[in-house]
């Protein structure tokens, strides 16, 4: 006889355990942040990442690299006030005083993560998915705690970047669902007719020479692949954060 409001009792107190996972879960991240900003310089660009290096100044404008998953627009507000950072440039000499600075990442955001795991992608129960040159392992992470897919594999080039991620999956215990693959993803032929998804995030411009970026000028994606449109109006976000989004594209294989 009081099994609705029983019913209504439990909902009410599986929402609020949720709501309250979901913000433990945006802590973790946060504090992985913080592990990963102590091992790396500023920039979070690797002396080892000599063509990513060269490709950044190669750029039309003095651009920086300021990692989006490391560093927030309130961090980054808060490093240019205590000047160990700057937006600007001086047109002239060079200096960092007037014109904007060019920002680029090779990582999601913490915001950009909760729109690829719980907007982008459908339920990934016992699903696998792979990021394609995982870098830092955020994709890893964010699907770790956003997602419930089975397994999330990296596959990363530079043994540096692997080393970290194995740091932050032992310290954070997420050993059962990602593993790490030190190699060049095209000897993973196996691994990517496993996957269930694939992410790539940049992997193409910065990290690939001309000549082998050459190599997949030609391919014709409408054959192979479908475009799904994502409705961005689902969250809310500044002008900025829409922009952010605008660059997440979702392709169904055909």
């Amino acid at each position: 006889m009081h099994q609705p409001s029983c019913g209504v009792y439990y909902s009410k107190e599986l929402g609020d355990f949720d709501e309250f996972t979901q913000d433990n879960n945006d802590v973790m991240l946060k504090n992985i942040a913080d592990d990963l900003r102590s091992c790396l310089p500023p920039e979070a660009v690797l002396c080892s990442e000599q063509l990513a290096l060269q490709k950044i100044r190669q750029q039309p404008e003095p651009t920086v690299h300021v990692d989006a998953f490391l560093y927030d627009e309130d961090f980054i507000d808060s490093l240019c006030e205590e000047g160990k950072m700057s937006r600007n440039y001086c047109t002239v000499c060079g200096s960092h005083q007037t014109a904007p600075l060019g920002f680029i990442s090779h990582s999601f955001s913490l915001m950009e993560l909760k729109f690829l795991f719980h907007q982008v992608l459908p339920d990934l129960s016992g699903k696998v998915l792979v990021d394609i040159g995982s870098r830092l392992g955020t994709v890893l992470y964010g699907g770790y705690l956003y997602s419930s897919a089975a397994q999330l594999c990296g596959v990363e080039l530079n043994g540096e970047f692997c080393q970290l991620q194995e740091m932050i999956i032992k310290k954070y215990e997420f050993s059962d669902r990602i593993k790490v693959l030190h190699a060049d993803v095209c000897t993973q032929g196996p691994l990517l007719q496993s996957a269930d998804v694939i992410v790539m995030n940049n992997v193409f411009e910065y990290f690939l020479t001309e000549a082998e970026q050459a190599r997949y000028a030609d391919l014709q994606l409408s054959c192979w692949v479908e475009e799904i449109p994502l409705n961005l109006d689902v969250c809310q976000q500044s002008e900025t954060d829409r922009e952010a989004l605008e660059q997440i594209h979702l392709y169904k294989v055909l």
